[in-house]
């Protein structure tokens, strides 16, 4: 943090200095003698406030967000509108104020604050310009000489292009680009930053060969989005890069310039989803720069994922709260966190321990709370139903007074579209602990209360228990893949969409909704997560993209549904009225459906007792008192009744996460 002050202050003195530079060469440039003198006079007197004034419009077109190693077109339009601003300021003030009050003549004249623009631009522009080229340059030295994997890349040109541009920012170490294969067959004999473009997918194995025989041997393949886009046959080219025996790597955080470009291995559930929505990447900027984020349950995959990205997008402080030691240590030592110039921090508590809760959340003083902190596996809940009440109803109520008591901005609470018609413990815990946070929102209003709000998403690809890694495992170990239901649906997101999507939704929150009333603004956010997949379709595909045939060498099984499952999601209850988020891609919303405070308070203390006594009818008779839906749990697949159950087995668990 103190190392990113010094840089900004470097780069405030320099900027300042140019400006100073450029107002005395436009003198010495435009004047002369007499003219030239009575001006040099008069510049200890006007220029401090000029000064001042021009850091102040440097700040409001950020031009101290970006390194200059990283400077841009974007970054030079800053200075332009800057420079414009600035320049459009002396002509007001020469022609309105200096000249008729003052001197009685032109201080600058249109001429001289011309000359002054194009200077301005230049002193600000050009030494940024001229560092970048410099960093790029060392830069392509470092990396031929590190560069030690002869590489072929896939996909399109404006793609390959901010690869190529992430290898010679050596943000991207150790390939040597050697070809580019491209989808489009307009792009093939074309050289892309001195790469040649050596043909299509197709021709993957006859320049493969070619280079062989040129002595440069391919030894990784690095795909891009575009690559693996179904339009490109992405089945088609894992088939062929199998059978090279290449390994087959892909690009991450494209779209966000080549200082976030990472390389992965190329996963099959890469290939399962449907286009992932496109984030309003400035939106989440101006929401989180600056704000200092609480995210419980910090080390699971979605916790750990909102803290990399509420990072990514500017937050100034993280607290990550999390009971698991190891998961803790996991996620502040992952690169997102460890390398970070935010401040982090970690805190290891439960949920369930009010006082430690509202200790640390108060001292830390948030302004976002994310409460990813829960017990999310239906068949575990199903058994020990307890231990889902303790944590997902009582520790949440604990998050969210917590957050009220901190006076933080806004709770997000990361629920289910398992809440909806709740079938399951996990549902039925889910959605009671939804109508406490929409309660305690309705309860507030106005610039400055809490908002409380709550998000539903389904299956996460990925994710601790995800059907994929089970699906995967099954088939290397040659099978079976077991499916517990032939007709079950389920619907997925990979873990960065969705938690993208979650800060999405929390800065509707946070802006739109908070001057509306208790009972006209949204407090359900729901992300829109494409069409359902058919479990069982999804075993046949993995099994078919790692070079088997389903039924033949390798078989599926079906094992029948688990306690607290049923066939079909559903996104919204039938009683909840949606509301319309205008220019908010991949969210959907609802107005809030909850009891009155006195009459949940009263079902909280009736649960208290039930947990105590281990009593699960009473604690059930709560939750369908409190959810009508609960009792008839119509949704629920046959024959698949609580109770005792044997802990689940191979994609049990998985397909009901």
């Amino acid at each position: 943090m103190q190392k990113r002050t010094l840089k900004t202050a470097v780069m405030v003195v320099h900027d300042l200095a140019a400006t100073a530079a450029a107002v005395v060469l436009t003198f010495v440039f435009r004047f002369q003698d007499g003219a030239l003198a009575e001006r040099l006079q008069a510049l200890p007197l006007l220029l401090p406030p000029f000064l001042a004034y021009a850091g102040l419009i440097y700040a409001w077109f950020r031009l101290y967000r970006t390194k200059w190693r990283f400077a841009s077109l974007p970054d030079l339009a800053g200075i332009v509108r800057a420079a414009s601003v600035t320049a459009l300021t002396l002509l007001v003030l020469d022609y309105v104020l200096v000249s008729s009050n003052l001197y009685g003549f032109y201080f600058f004249g249109k001429v001289a604050i011309a000359l002054y623009w194009v200077l301005q631009i230049f002193l600000l522009g050009g030494p940024r310009l001229a560092f970048r080229y410099l960093k790029y340059a060392r830069s392509r030295q470092s990396q031929a000489r590190a560069a030690t994997t002869p590489t072929l890349l896939l996909g399109r040109g404006t793609d390959i292009e901010i690869v190529l541009r992430a290898i010679e920012s050596g943000s991207v170490k150790r390939l040597s680009p050697k070809g580019i294969l491209s989808p489009r067959a307009d792009e093939a004999g074309q050289m892309m930053r001195g790469v040649p473009v050596l043909g299509g997918f197709r021709d993957l194995e006859q320049v493969v060969a070619d280079l062989a025989n040129r002595g440069l041997p391919v030894r990784r393949l690095v795909a891009t989005p575009s690559a693996l886009a179904p339009e490109s046959e992405p089945d088609d080219l894992i088939a062929r890069a199998r059978r090279l025996g290449l390994p087959l790597a892909r690009v991450t955080s494209l779209g966000e310039g080549m200082r976030d470009a990472e390389l992965a291995p190329l996963e099959i559930e890469d290939l399962l989803l449907r286009p992932t929505v496109a984030i309003d990447r400035p939106r989440l900027e101006n929401f989180l720069t600056g704000a200092r984020v609480v995210v419980t349950g910090g080390g699971g995959s979605i916790g750990s994922e909102i803290c990399a990205r509420a990072i990514a997008f500017g937050a100034a402080a993280l607290l990550v709260i999390e009971n698991s030691e190891p998961a803790l240590h996991a996620v502040l030592n992952g690169p997102a966190l460890l390398h970070a110039e935010a401040e982090v921090q970690g805190a290891l508590a439960d949920i369930r321990d009010r006082e430690r809760l509202h200790a640390i959340i108060r001292d830390f003083r948030p302004t976002y709370v994310f409460h990813a902190a829960a017990l999310k596996q239906v068949p575990y809940l199903e058994r020990d139903w307890a231990e889902g009440i303790k944590t997902n109803v009582f520790g949440s109520i604990n998050v969210a007074e917590a957050t009220v008591a901190a006076g933080a901005r806004a709770l997000v609470m990361i629920s289910t579209d398992k809440a909806i018609e709740p079938v399951s413990q996990l549902g039925v815990t889910k959605r009671f602990a939804e109508m406490v946070a929409q309660s305690l929102d309705a309860e507030r209003s106005g610039p400055e209360a809490t908002r409380l709000i709550a998000v539903r998403f389904g299956n996460v690809l990925g994710s601790a228990g995800s059907v994929v890694p089970v699906f995967k495992a099954q088939i290397a170990r040659g099978g079976p893949v077991t499916v517990t239901h032939a007709e079950m649906v389920r619907y997925f997101m990979t873990v960065r969409e969705a938690s993208d999507l979650v800060l999405t939704a929390a800065s509707h929150a946070d802006a739109e909704g908070r001057g509306d009333t208790g009972d006209q603004r949204a407090a359900v956010y729901v992300l829109k997560m494409g069409q359902p997949v058919r479990i069982r379709d999804l075993a046949e595909r993995m099994i078919r993209l790692a070079g088997f045939e389903p039924g033949e060498d390798i078989e599926i099984q079906v094992t029948g549904a688990r306690p607290g499952e049923r066939l079909n999601e559903i996104l919204f209850a039938k009683e909840e009225p949606r509301v319309t988020l205008a220019g908010i891609d991949g969210v959907m919303a609802a107005k809030p459906v909850f009891a009155d405070r006195a009459v949940l308070e009263t079902w909280i203390l009736r649960l208290r007792d039930a947990v105590a006594a281990g009593d699960r009818a009473a604690a059930d008779a709560v939750f369908e008192e409190a959810i009508p839906d609960f009792r008839n749990r119509a949704g629920a697949v046959p024959n698949a009744q609580p109770g005792s159950i044997a802990p689940p087995t191979q994609a049990a668990v998985a397909a009901t996460a």
